[in-house]
C-alpha cells in the first residue's frame, strides 16, 4: 500500500505544482472548482444523497455559487476580493464549529432528514469556502501562485509527516493514547507531533520561495501551525462522516489514497485559515 500511495503520489504531485505554477488565476480558479465539486459528490455519498437528480441538483446549485460570487465581484479594474474574504472568514468559523461537532461523535450519525441536512450544509461550507480561499490566494501579488504552492505543501507535508511519524512513533512517546480513537483509531499523537513539524519546516521552506523575508518567517510559521491543525480537524471530520456512512474510503479512483474527498479533506479546512492568516499578520 506504501508504494502504491507513493507511485500516486509522484504523479499526482507534479501535475498539480505545474498548473498551480503555470496556470492564470481564472484557469487555475476553473480546476479547482471541477476538483472542489468531484469531492462534493463524493460527500453526497456520506451525506447518504442516493437519488442522482437531487445529486445533480445540488452540484449545479453549488456551481452556481461560484459562479455568482465572481460575477458579482466584478470591477471596473479588475475582480474585488471581499466576498471571497468573507467566504474564508465563513470557513474560519465553520472549521471551529466542526472541531465542537467532532466532540459530540453521535450527533447526525443516524439516517434522519435532519442529519443529511446538516451534513449537506457542511459540505457547502468547507467547500465554497475552500475555494475562495484558493482564488484569493493565487490571485494574490507579489508571488500569488507561489502562495498557493506553500499553503498545499504545508497540507501534504504534514499529511507526509503524520503517516509516517505515526507509523514510527505511534505509541513509542505518549503510550497506548490515541489521538481521536473512536474517529480514526490509527491517528496517533505522535503522528500529529510529526505532521506539524513537517508542515512548519516545510512551510518556511516554501515561503522563502514566496518571497517572505526572514522577520516574516514566525508568523509563516504560526500560520503553518495553524493551518496544520486545521487540517487534522478537516481530516477528522471526514473521517467522522465515513464512519457514520460505514464506508473506508469516499471513493476509489486514486490508488491507495481513496477519493478525491480522502486527499482534499485536510485542505478544505487549511486554505481558508491560511488565506486569513497570511492577511492577518501581513506576509
Amino acid at each position: 500500500m506504501t508504494r502504491t500511495r507513493l507511485l500516486a503520489a509522484l504523479v499526482m504531485a507534479p501535475v498539480a505544482i505545474a498548473a498551480i505554477l503555470l496556470l492564470p488565476t481564472p484557469w487555475m480558479v476553473a480546476v479547482a472548482a471541477v476538483l472542489f465539486l468531484a469531492g462534493l459528490w463524493e460527500w453526497f455519498d456520506l451525506a447518504e444523497i442516493e437519488d442522482t437528480l437531487a445529486r445533480t441538483v445540488l452540484l449545479v446549485a453549488h456551481l452556481a455559487v461560484m459562479v455568482a460570487v465572481v460575477w458579482a465581484s466584478r470591477s471596473s479594474t479588475g475582480y474585488s476580493m471581499v466576498l471571497f474574504q468573507l467566504a474564508c472568514v465563513i470557513g474560519v468559523v465553520w472549521w471551529l464549529l466542526a472541531l465542537v461537532w467532532l466532540g459530540r461523535y453521535e450527533f447526525a450519525s443516524d439516517h434522519e432528514t435532519y442529519a443529511r441536512v446538516f451534513k449537506l450544509a457542511a459540505g457547502a461550507l468547507s467547500v465554497i469556502p475552500a475555494w475562495c480561499a484558493l482564488a484569493w490566494i493565487h490571485a494574490g501579488q507579489p508571488n500569488g501562485h507561489r502562495w498557493l504552492l506553500t499553503a498545499l505543501a504545508i497540507v501534504w507535508a504534514a499529511d507526509s509527516g503524520a503517516y509516517f511519524a505515526g507509523r514510527k512513533l505511534g505509541g513509542k512517546l505518549f503510550g497506548p493514547r490515541k489521538l481521536a480513537p473512536r474517529i480514526s483509531p490509527n491517528k496517533t499523537i505522535e503522528g500529529l507531533m510529526g505532521g506539524v513539524l513537517a508542515g512548519i519546516v516545510v512551510g518556511i521552506a516554501f515561503a522563502l520561495l514566496a518571497g517572505a523575508t526572514p522577520n516574516q518567517l514566525p508568523a509563516v510559521a504560526l500560520v503553518a501551525l495553524v493551518a496544520v491543525l486545521f487540517s487534522v480537524v478537516g481530516d477528522l471530520f471526514e473521517s467522522l462522516l465515513k464512519r457514520h456512512a460505514g464506508v473506508k474510503d469516499s471513493g476509489h479512483l486514486i490508488p491507495g489514497h481513496g477519493g478525491i474527498l480522502d486527499r482534499i479533506d485536510g485542505v478544505l479546512a487549511a486554505l481558508p485559515v491560511f488565506a486569513v492568516g497570511k492577511a492577518f499578520l501581513g506576509f
